[in-house]
């Protein structure tokens, strides 16, 4: 690996901290500003809805204008129906209609709860209320004059005070006859009690008004009074104690904050989506700069194994040569041996030693050609092989091995042409059979099974009933230098799976019940050829 390779890993791993900082703070940012977002339109949603109960207040203003009549009076009973249509919408829950003092004059839909407002705005859960300082009875006219405050007279069937305030205005007259007594007369029709009726139908009696003064002759004369102000049968006192408890002064509307939690509740949920994206977007960001750092390391580390992969295959090369030559120096040896063992003169003290350094040399020759043989570069020249005649040979070259064991030995399965290095195959074959031989007690048995797995696929089985492989031993049997045998190298199952994997096949032992071991080569090519 390169000092800038090296430079760049660090440095990607000194800035991942603040990577991770920065992709929190903007996730906590965004967070923050829908919070601000969501804010603004739940305010956004109460100021439309205070600008509807304005528009409310005008229309109720207008219809109130419109029933108006003589001296600003209208009837409760005209009005009331007017405010319950107002009251039937989606938004207004009740209205409720006030004099000078807060006391209501006429209302509709479910009664105001007046006493912990005044005026202004008080928000509940599902409604608010608003109490309106407006005087709805004075409106100025075309002539820059001013109306009369508006009156609501209660129904008829519940007060009699505007019929008593028209009867005491009427006034009686005693007027000399020409026997010199006097009669009271009152101005049309004789004064009767309040539930009196007339004498045409029973309809309530008509008031008269009294005869005008000469301020009422001409309303735009001397009196002080607008025109259209105070009724002229009455006083002003009366009519001041009338505003006072039934003139309208201001107005009370408790409106629904539905449309405010159904919009809240939207936007809520828009939000929160916006909010899981940015999550989404910050998580996959900090998974990708994790994927780049780790990439970087493994970068890093497969450079380096590649670099210890180049050392270790000049090391075995240079090993596999020093064996090699040091093959020819033990081959001299073991000559020489054998030439002082077959002297006449030779005692047998030295004929016994020359044979045990033959057969010294003997060993280390067998590990040093094992050794060259896992120590070279396997070279797979494939073409098509008849598996039954390879099988053949290797059992015919180990039959001395076999006869001396007197070990039982079957071949099953069919005879099919595959596609392998021939050379190679015999070694895997040789190594298996020789480990199962040496694995059997005398007259033990063993199987090589070939068969096909698929249509274009074959495996091949070396079963025996030897002790087998005990459990903890398993994982390593194909590692270099592992042996359970006393006199075993250690390379022959080694040498096997380094062939196996060079054709792309797979190895794998598995136990042979009720006792024994089997080496199982899956994926054997089938050949297009056939024998």
């Amino acid at each position: 690996m390169t000092e800038s390779e090296t430079i760049f890993t660090s440095r990607i791993r000194k800035r991942t901290p603040l990577i991770y900082g920065l992709l929190l703070a903007v996730w906590v940012m965004v967070i923050v500003w829908q919070v601000w977002e969501h804010n603004r339109v739940k305010e956004s949603a109460r100021t439309a809805l205070i600008n509807r109960s304005q528009d409310i207040a005008t229309t109720l203003s207008l219809v109130i204008r419109s029933q108006r009549r003589f001296g600003g009076i209208v009837s409760q009973e005209r009005l009331e129906p007017a405010l319950k249509e107002l009251a039937k919408s989606g938004e207004l829950v009740s209205v409720a209609l006030l004099n000078a003092s807060g006391e209501v004059v006429a209302s509709a839909g479910k009664p105001i709860d007046l006493t912990t407002v005044r005026q202004g705005v008080r928000w509940d859960e599902k409604s608010v209320t608003l109490v309106n300082p407006v005087d709805l009875g004075a409106n100025i006219t075309s002539g820059g004059e001013m109306n009369p405050p508006t009156i609501v007279l209660p129904p008829r069937d519940s007060t009699n005070a505007f019929r008593n305030v028209g009867r005491r205005s009427q006034r009686q007259e005693v007027m000399p006859n020409r026997e010199g007594s006097s009669n009271v007369v009152t101005g049309a029709v004789t004064n009767r009690n309040d539930g009196d009726h007339g004498p045409a139908g029973g309809d309530e009696p008509r008031i008269p008004p009294p005869p005008p003064n000469e301020g009422d002759r001409n309303p735009r004369g001397r009196g002080d009074r607008p025109p259209f102000g105070r009724p002229f049968w009455m006083d002003e006192k009366e009519y001041q104690s009338l505003i006072e408890k039934r003139g309208l002064h201001g107005l009370a509307m408790a409106m629904s904050t539905g449309s405010i939690q159904a919009a809240s509740v939207q936007d809520l949920w828009l939000r929160f989506v916006i909010g899981l994206f940015a999550g989404g977007s910050v998580l996959g960001l900090g998974l990708a700069w994790q994927n780049l750092v780790k990439s970087s390391e493994l970068q890093m580390h497969l450079l380096r194994a590649s670099q210890m992969n180049s050392y270790l295959r000049e090391m075995n090369i240079a090993a596999a040569g020093l064996a090699h030559e040091t093959r020819n120096p033990l081959n001299i040896v073991r000559g020489m041996a054998q030439m002082i063992s077959k002297e006449p003169a030779a005692s047998e003290e030295i004929k016994s030693r020359s044979r045990a350094i033959t057969d010294e040399v003997d060993r280390v020759t067998a590990q040093l050609n094992e050794f060259i043989d896992y120590s070279r570069p396997r070279e797979v020249r494939r073409a098509p092989v008849a598996l039954g005649a390879v099988i053949g040979d290797v059992v015919r070259a180990l039959l001395s091995d076999i006869e001396d064991k007197a070990v039982q030995l079957k071949m099953e399965g069919e005879n099919f042409v595959v596609d392998a290095d021939e050379q190679l195959l015999r070694q895997v074959l040789f190594n298996l059979l020789i480990n199962g031989i040496q694995a059997v007690e005398a007259r033990g048995e063993i199987q090589v099974v070939a068969e096909k797995s698929s249509s274009t696929e074959a495996q091949l089985e070396v079963r025996d009933n030897g002790p087998g492989v005990p459990p903890e031993h398993r994982t390593d049997i194909f590692k270099p230098y592992f042996t359970t045998h006393p006199s075993g190298t250690g390379l022959g199952l080694a040498v096997v799976q380094q062939i196996v994997l060079a054709h792309g096949w797979d190895i794998s032992y598995i136990p042979n019940e009720p006792r024994g071991a089997i080496f199982r080569i899956s994926h054997l090519k089938l050949s297009s050829r056939t024998e």
